[in-house]
């Protein structure tokens, strides 16, 4: 998600999301929202993109009327969450976008609870109107701001997908050791926060970040994506962390129980970290202590 689609809570595709270079693709909606320029193009051939500046980072691209199709590598990645919580019944996503990941999750898991919030209203409405995203009775997107409404919760989730940090900007108050007690709170017992956040070369809080999700939660595991300039952190109040081969093959049966078009187990043994290292770099991100030039 992005820019700001989320004044609170960021994390967006990478690198290989990069820039909706010079392109020949159609704009058929462009609008100045309090929050973003949000910029939705057409390639002609049925994918459909959303971005928050004219030739800006992709923050979601969606193969209209084929929820199956996830282009993004991150969006694929994010769903390795899936194998740590198989039975998992509540999950929350912060940051919309186009909707393709609760789309695809609609799709495959039809009785799990879904709510999205993302703090633009024209981005939920952009979703809806361009991308194909609908409600139904147990998926529900609010317009609120993300850390707000987990600092609210009180039915706790399995899974916490933070998809709201930006490319080109980390929202401080998403970052801290508070924001993210206050997501630990948010969980089940045996519940697991995943994260997209951009690494080291474009992130400069990135030791930071790590470093604080180790100090807020029992483990952290990280998941390298293969030619994209993200990461996916997963983190657990409860040191649940499987082993690679382990969870490969939890994946794998996943990926083939619900017929998905790739294989989560392969991303898991190309590129999965067990337990990350302690960190060594970055400070502990507080509230009261806002890294300057950081939004």
């Amino acid at each position: 998600m992005s820019r700001r689609s989320l004044l609170i809570l960021g994390l967006v595709p990478v690198l290989a999301v990069c820039v909706t270079a010079l392109t020949n693709d159609k704009v058929l909606y462009e609008k100045a929202s309090r929050y973003n320029t949000i910029v939705v193009t057409d390639d002609g051939r049925g994918l459909r993109t959303l971005s928050f500046a004219r030739y800006g980072a992709r923050q979601s691209v969606v193969k209209i009327g084929d929820p199956d199709h996830l282009e993004l590598p991150y969006a694929r990645g994010m769903l390795v969450g899936l194998a740590f919580a198989e039975d998992a019944k509540r999950i929350l996503i912060v940051g919309l976008g186009g909707g393709s990941i609760p789309t695809f999750l609609r799709k495959h898991y039809p009785r799990m609870t879904i709510d999205v919030v993302d703090i633009d209203p024209d981005v939920v409405a952009v979703a809806k109107k361009f991308f194909g995203f609908r409600e139904d009775a147990t998926m529900h997107a609010y317009v609120d701001d993300g850390r707000r409404f987990i600092e609210a919760c009180r039915n706790p989730y399995d899974i916490i997908f933070l998809d709201a940090y930006g490319a080109d900007n980390v929202p401080y108050a998403l970052t801290t050791r508070e924001f993210l007690q206050a997501v630990r709170r948010a969980l089940s017992p045996r519940g697991l926060v995943v994260a997209n956040v951009w690494s080291r070369s474009s992130n400069v809080l990135y030791d930071s970040m790590v470093r604080t999700y180790q100090d807020s939660f029992a483990a952290l595991s990280v998941l390298d994506l293969q030619g994209a300039g993200n990461k996916i952190l997963i983190a657990m109040p409860n040191d649940g962390l499987i082993g690679r081969a382990e969870l490969a093959k939890r994946a794998a049966a996943i990926s083939k129980e619900k017929h998905f078009r790739f294989d989560l187990g392969e991303l898991i043994t190309a590129g999965y970290h067990g337990a990350e290292p302690p960190a060594t770099q970055g400070r502990v991100l507080r509230d009261k202590t806002k890294a300057a030039g950081v939004q």
